[in-house]
């Protein structure tokens, strides 16, 4: 009985501990100025910096595994504990310990998680690096990017079609991928990417069930590709996950990172399908302000552009289950939770920043 309440104080007192370092990082992430200058810009390149450099090399998804480790058990525990509960064993004090110990691991994995990365979710950002102003826009710069990016789309669709074979080589893929931050980086140091880490996700056919391209793991720093969707649509979703390594953790940033270093690539392929996806944005967005003005723009796409949307959008039915409908409620819930109000629809707002682009350059 002695030794038994001595770890349950002891227990209390690293949740005590750990609740004090959760609330010490909550009250640090309410100051963008800072986190920007101390942690987006100051630790956490070195902390990305290692992670690549211990786990890059590895030509597999090492978090992928550490996810399934995870998953499988949480399951174990689950078991364990509805067959207490069905053989009566789990008494109060059980289930204290069970509390405790789940409140603890969820601490830790939110003190870890913001300690990697997740902090970037707090930090200033790409529109205040690149000193872009975001203001509200007019219905007609929104169709006129619209119409900007149609006329690319139109342009770059041919000059794609030679690398298309190759895209599904993932090494190829991904050096590409590597090449068009290097490029990037030419004039923009902020994306200096070293010591690459981008992988093909294990569950990249669970993976077109459950709604997703690619995914970012902040604990090790990898960026996972979904290599089972399209070709065209490759590129622009590696260029993507590599944004939110070099600490854009917004989805409208990681876009914008997406479509400033593929556009910058010599590579026509992936200069089309950022182009792609920015359409598919800016189109959502113009056909909800105005439809019939939408109409009018996708009229310019040339029948070979709106081939590739077919292709794309039947390859998202064919996938489509109640179970990625329950997985986009959840991740929208995340998004929610990290400073992005609009959930899934924060991938739009890349739109804003195209057009902040657009007015300060005068080119896409």
């Amino acid at each position: 009985m002695g030794q038994s309440f001595k770890m349950l104080v002891i227990k209390r007192r690293r949740l005590l501990i750990l609740s004090f370092i959760a609330i010490g990082i909550k009250l640090f992430s309410l100051f963008p100025d800072a986190v920007e200058k101390y942690y987006a810009t100051g630790i956490y390149p070195r902390i990305a910096f290692l992670q690549r450099a211990a786990l890059g090399w590895i030509p597999f998804s090492f978090g992928d595994l550490l996810y399934g480790l995870v998953i499988i058990w949480l399951i174990i525990q689950s078991v364990r504990l509805v067959k207490r509960a069905l053989h009566r064993t789990a008494d109060k004090r059980y289930l204290q310990q069970v509390a405790l110990r789940f409140i603890g691991y969820a601490l830790g994995v939110y003190i870890v998680f913001n300690v990697l990365w997740g902090l970037n979710y707090n930090r200033r950002g790409i529109a205040y690096q690149l000193q872009l102003k975001t203001e509200r826009y007019s219905k007609e710069e929104l169709t006129a990017v619209t119409e900007q990016l149609a006329l690319k789309l139109n342009a770059l669709q041919p000059l794609s079609l030679p690398d298309r074979e190759k895209l599904k080589r993932k090494k190829y893929l991904f050096a590409q991928t590597v090449n068009a931050y290097g490029l990037l980086s030419l004039e923009r140091p902020e994306f200096d990417y070293v010591f690459p880490s981008v992988k093909p996700s294990v569950y990249s056919y669970l993976g077109n069930y459950l709604g997703f391209t690619g995914y970012y793991n902040p604990f090790t720093g990898e960026a996972q590709v979904n290599t089972t969707i399209p070709g065209f649509a490759r590129p622009f979703t590696a260029c993507h996950e590599v944004g939110h390594q070099l600490g854009y953790a917004k989805e409208n940033e990681a876009n914008f990172a997406g479509y400033l270093s593929a556009s910058a690539s010599s590579n026509k392929s992936f200069q089309y399908s950022v182009y792609f996806d920015l359409y598919a944005y800016a189109g959502r967005y113009l056909y909800m302000v105005d439809s019939m003005a939408f109409k009018t723009v996708n009229q310019l796409l040339s029948p070979a552009v709106k081939q590739d949307r077919e292709e794309l959008r039947k390859f998202f039915i064919r996938y489509s289950s109640p179970l990625e409908e329950a997985i986009d409620r959840l991740y929208a819930q995340y998004l929610t939770a990290n400073e992005q109000p609009s959930g899934k629809m924060s991938y739009n707002e890349v739109v804003a920043l195209l057009i902040a682009y657009y007015k300060k350059f005068g080119h896409l």
